[in-house]
């Protein structure tokens, strides 16, 4: 621990393998929600059940009106390209699910999984106080994590990269070949489609909002955390 101010002290908050985690998911989550919008502007509608086609109505959204759903910026790559979106969107997905496997280990070994993103009867007592705190967009510097953020992390870490990952295999050919429950567990290959971009849109929703709550709660001092571990406290927190 070393002293900031008077009433502020810097901590060693994240593992080295906590942010080499965390930044090889920013970099996959990149590269996925690019190439996967690529993909999608192949053929920009969802459906429910097992197949789609002409003789069946079972889409539940289309987009595009006949032309790109989502423009050339917000895709990888940003021409035409649905052989490079592909091959791009599956060696990324293999990155993320790497590092999820290596922090998960990590954080099984060293504890930080128990210790630290575990919900506590006091973190569901708090919880209500933490929420009305952000509301007025008051971010206390804690040496732990605050109620919303257990909660919005394990969302992520344990429901959305899951729920992702799943999905994304039950598409698969090749999986299908060797789990062909997964589809069906899942209702169909065209509901795991669905479910997938369900999944990835939620993902990028936390995306933004965890850009934004970095920007508004001390950016410099969140940055300095994931880079170098250290992290301003408040005192008493």
């Amino acid at each position: 621990m070393r002293r900031a101010h008077s009433n502020r002290r810097l901590i060693k908050r994240h593992t080295l393998a906590t942010r080499l985690a965390h930044w090889g998911w920013a970099v996959s989550l990149l590269f996925l929600l690019g190439s996967g919008l690529q993909i999608f502007n192949a053929h920009p509608v969802l459906y429910i059940g097992d197949q789609s086609g002409f003789e069946f109505d079972n889409a539940i959204l289309s987009l595009g009106g006949g032309g790109r759903a989502w423009p050339a910026w917000a895709t990888i790559p940003s021409g035409v390209d649905l052989a490079t979106g592909r091959i791009v969107h599956f060696f990324f997905a293999w990155v993320l699910v790497f590092v999820l496997l290596l922090w998960l280990l990590g954080a099984l070994v060293s504890g930080h999984l128990w210790r630290n993103l575990r919900l506590t009867a006091q973190d569901l007592h708090s919880l209500g106080a933490d929420i009305r705190s952000h509301a007025r967009f008051q971010f206390p510097h804690r040496r732990t994590y605050g109620p919303l953020q257990k909660l919005s992390y394990a969302a992520v870490l344990f429901i959305l990269f899951p729920m992702v990952i799943a999905s994304g295999l039950a598409m698969s050919p090749g999986m299908n070949a060797v789990a062909p429950w997964l589809p069906e567990v899942l209702g169909g290959r065209q509901t795991a489609r669905t479910l997938h971009f369900c999944a990835a849109a939620a993902l990028a929703g936390f995306v933004v909002l965890h850009i934004a709550m970095v920007l508004l709660a001390a950016p410099l001092n969140q940055m300095r955390a994931m880079l170098t571990g250290w992290y301003r406290v408040d005192e008493g927190e």
